[in-house]
């Protein structure tokens, strides 16, 4: 009896008693997260739990995913504020967390509200770790409330894609060439593989966005495939071309009073239309099939066309356009909270010696 309830002490005995679930049920569990709304988002914690626990404790893997939740939930809350539609967080083992937006902010202050909301609401969550730490004197408590508040300050580097580069659109720019500076000094005198790609992700930004794009325009595409039915096309006469048929369409485009662009494609030749969004606003250059495929389906023959639209973004210069108040609120916002954290970082040292 003495060494089964030693048993159920020991971690692994919890861990082994999950294992023994997930083969139980686990059809059943996978299956039920698949099609949940929150289904990639559980499994995507689960693989950095695990990730993390190759190298922390399991106990601070947990937490620690948890802290980067919170982060991001910051963000999604800040964007559902201002309207804006985006995907839960996705988790990518020792990268963190994302989200994606399904359009783009309209201008810089919307922008620098959604960036600000995670390392706001990470504060938060990792204050509350350092609380909870200190009222039971937990070294674990202090190192995750450590950890939290050392993922957020790293976060406020002014560096496209993190926080800080998004944030301090609504001060001033030149803050990205501060962080554009200060990263390549920290990578210098502390390197870091992550920080690094961040960097050179942000210094091909900058040259794309301030040089290659002011000389050539940058061009992009998004595809989209539409099925539709064959037979009552070929009953009324129409021709379906072959599968590797390739041809330019019309388009119309426009967008609605949110500012997504929609662009409509048009094959007269066999009574289509379809509606495509992009990503961001932008000059169309060319519409076209790129591919057309027979499906065979129980009830008659259907087409499945895929199209491209060719596009170069347009970025227009009163994004930028902030009123002064909206900057001094930002940028105070800004300073204070990176302040904030790294005197928090300092406490934690000293309270919980971590």
């Amino acid at each position: 009896m003495l060494q089964q309830k030693k048993q159920k002490q020991n971690p692994l005995w919890y861990i082994g008693a999950v294992g023994a679930f997930l083969l139980a049920k686990g059809k059943w569990l996978f299956t039920l997260l698949k099609f949940s709304k929150f289904g990639g988002l559980f499994l995507s914690m689960l693989v950095s739990i695990g990730a993390y626990a190759f190298i922390f404790p399991w106990s601070f893997s947990i937490g620690f995913v948890l802290l980067i939740l919170i982060h991001e939930l910051g963000h999604v809350l800040a964007a559902k504020q201002k309207g804006m539609p985006v995907s839960a967080p996705m988790f990518i083992p020792f990268v963190g967390a994302l989200i994606s937006m399904k359009r783009h902010p309209r201008d810089a202050v919307t922008e620098a509200y959604i960036g600000i909301g995670g390392p706001v609401l990470g504060a938060v969550g990792a204050l509350a770790a350092f609380g909870l730490g200190y009222y039971l004197d937990s070294r674990l408590l202090y190192s995750l409330a450590q950890a939290g508040f050392l993922l957020n300050l790293f976060n406020l580097i002014p560096i496209h894609p993190l926080d800080g580069g998004r944030i301090v659109t609504a001060v001033s720019r030149w803050l990205w060439l501060v962080g554009l500076i200060g990263g390549l000094v920290l990578i210098i005198y502390n390197f870091s593989i992550i920080l690094f790609i961040v960097w050179a992700m942000f210094a091909y930004d900058l040259y794309k966005k301030f040089v290659r794009q002011r000389k050539h325009g940058e061009q992009r595409m998004v595809a989209a495939s539409f099925l539709i039915p064959a037979d009552p096309l070929i009953e009324q006469g129409y021709i379906i071309p072959g599968e590797e048929h390739k041809r330019d369409l019309s388009f119309v485009t426009y967008s609605d009073l949110e500012g997504q662009q929609f662009v409509r494609v048009i094959w007269e030749g066999l009574d289509f239309t379809g509606t495509i969004p992009l990503m961001q606003q932008g000059i169309v250059q060319r519409t076209h099939v790129t591919r057309l495929e027979r499906i065979p389906k129980d009830d008659g023959l259907h087409l499945m066309i895929h199209c491209q639209v060719d596009y170069e973004p347009f970025e227009n210069d009163k994004y930028y356009d902030v009123p002064t108040a909206a900057r001094w609120k930002f940028g105070i916002a800004y300073f204070a909270l990176a302040a904030f954290l790294f005197g928090m970082m300092t406490v934690v040292h000293k309270v919980g010696g971590i």
